[in-house]
């Protein structure tokens, strides 16, 4: 019988603070430093599922909805959503709180796939994840769709 591990043996929950050096001359957090926190939370969500290292294989789509500026806490959750032979589909939310308020609003969200592997590198087969919460079984049952369009996106890399 093949292994099934819950989605929350893979939830993660990372926070940071917005500080200067990470931000752009608007006085907002670069892009690029959030897709950083959101690579490493992925990575750090696949591992706990896979009990693995892991690669980055693809980013499907990074969605920044709000802007994050110096003092803001950044609050990261990742989650492994659907499974394949030896990739993971994680989820990763981005919420901004002000510290003053103590308002969260969603800053960015963003689907990544990540392969474990071996100590060669070679990949390496993961249990499948059972979706606990109602957001992570409809992104469960989106994963077919999402890996076919990856495919698709993958077979005509370079003739576009």
């Amino acid at each position: 019988m093949e292994q099934q591990l819950s989605a929350n043996i893979s939830r993660t929950i990372q926070t940071k603070l917005v500080l200067p050096p990470d931000t752009n001359h608007m006085g907002t957090i670069f892009g690029g430093t959030v897709l950083s926190y959101i690579d490493e939370i992925a990575a750090i969500a696949a591992m706990k599922h896979s009990k693995k290292v892991v690669v980055t294989a693809s980013i499907d789509n990074v969605n920044f909805l709000s802007s994050a500026k110096v003092g803001d806490i950044l609050i990261l959750e990742g989650v492994v959503t659907s499974t394949g032979r030896t990739s993971m589909e994680v989820y990763v939310k981005v919420e901004c709180q002000n510290l003053e308020t103590g308002n969260r609003t969603l800053n960015t969200t963003s689907i990544l796939t990540m392969v474990a592997i071996d100590q060669d590198g070679k990949p390496f087969p993961v249990p499948s994840v059972i979706p606990e919460t109602e957001e992570e079984e409809a992104l469960f049952k989106g994963a077919p769709l999402r890996k076919e369009r990856r495919m698709l996106y993958k077979n005509v890399n370079g003739t576009i």
